[in-house]
């Protein structure tokens, strides 16, 4: 049971933590985009760094050259001059350049491996970082949209609404008052012509419209005959 409880609590807490980063999903993607803005800035100081490192081994590679050529001519110049002390000299000053000059460049061919390398990632980050900020931008234009879209729809739904009820109880109000109205002058007209009829029976004009006593008196006569 307790196991179940756990579980249950684990499902509301991702439910919750899930609805709640549906909910500030912009703000979040915002944050995420200005921290992959910084990574991305900090390899490119990263990949400048040991480029910079690297062209000071080519400058030095490049002096440890001049510095060989240099004494091979002058080591030379001392053998033709029966000079072999000086030679000698410069043969094993020439041995440590050469020794420097080796480990130069592989000290170079290291840092060019590393900036190709480098190179590549960064290049790939800052495509990515130019996707994401573009599909950051639709997703806000999106969202203002839709934003805009629901308010207003809304709106006028509860506009029309609200208008069309009114209508219609203006349309029943005076559908009821009209139907009253008509209703008073067929009475009216029924009633003035009840009236008239009874006048016109009163003065003899047709038949008489309520019996009266000689009426009677005759029926109850033939009814003995």
């Amino acid at each position: 049971m307790f196991k179940l409880f756990v579980t249950l609590l684990r499902g509301r807490n991702a439910d919750t933590t899930e609805a709640l980063t549906d909910t500030l999903a912009l703000p979040i993607l915002r944050q995420q985009l200005r921290d992959c803005a910084a990574g991305v800035e900090t390899a490119r100081r990263a990949v400048a760094m040991v480029m910079a490192y690297g062209e000071r081994e080519r400058k030095s590679a490049d002096r440890i050259a001049a510095q060989l050529a240099d004494l091979e001519t002058r080591a030379i110049g001392a053998l033709a001059k029966g000079r072999d002390d000086l030679a000698t000299e410069a043969a094993g000053a020439i041995a440590q350049l050469e020794a420097e000059r080796d480990t130069t460049a592989k000290a170079l061919a290291t840092y060019d491996t590393e900036i190709a390398h480098l190179r590549g990632i960064l290049t790939d980050a800052e495509s990515r970082l130019r996707d994401l900020q573009r599909g950051q931008r639709l997703a806000i234009a999106t969202d203002h949209t839709q934003r805009l879209h629901s308010s207003a729809a809304i709106t006028a739904t509860a506009n029309l609404s609200e208008a069309e009820a009114t209508l219609a109880r203006l349309q029943t109000r005076q559908t009821t008052t009209e139907a009253a109205r008509a209703a008073l002058l067929d009475l009216s007209a029924s009633t003035n012509a009840e009236a008239m009829r009874n006048r016109l029976a009163a003065a003899g004009c047709g038949a008489p419209l309520r019996p009266d006593a000689a009426s009677v008196l005759q029926r109850l006569k033939a009814q003995v005959a």
